[in-house]
């Protein structure tokens, strides 16, 4: 049995990694919202913190009623308790990446992670 998992996705505007990949310690989902869409309620989360790297477009944030303006190559973290909504520009269209993770679980960086040979 293989020690990795491939998948390729579509032209979905949203997708879940953890289903396509059967993740087991984070939840990735790519996400596109056309001009003028908007993710349709506002949360939050009891454990997972959030990371968000904007791939493509224009748009933004409301984190605990603060506006935060995005555009391309804009990285997001968000804390769990913080309620948060996206929305796209009203002239073009973002695409996101939302990374999950349980907040403070990383335990170690890549370099004292990795086993070399």
């Amino acid at each position: 049995m293989a020690n990795y998992t491939k998948t390729t996705i579509g032209k979905e505007n949203r997708i879940e990694l953890h289903e396509k990949l059967s993740l087991t310690g984070a939840e990735i989902s790519l996400s596109e919202l056309p001009a003028g869409a908007n993710v349709p309620f506002v949360h939050s989360h009891k454990d997972n913190e959030e990371i968000y790297g904007i791939l493509s477009g224009n748009g933004k944030a409301v984190i605990d009623g603060e506006e935060i303006s995005l555009s391309t190559g804009d990285w997001l973290k968000i804390a769990p308790a913080a309620k948060r909504q996206f929305f796209a520009s009203d002239i073009s269209g973002i695409t996101y990446i939302c990374i999950q993770v349980k907040e403070n679980s990383l335990e170690h960086f890549t370099a004292e992670d990795a086993v070399i040979g």
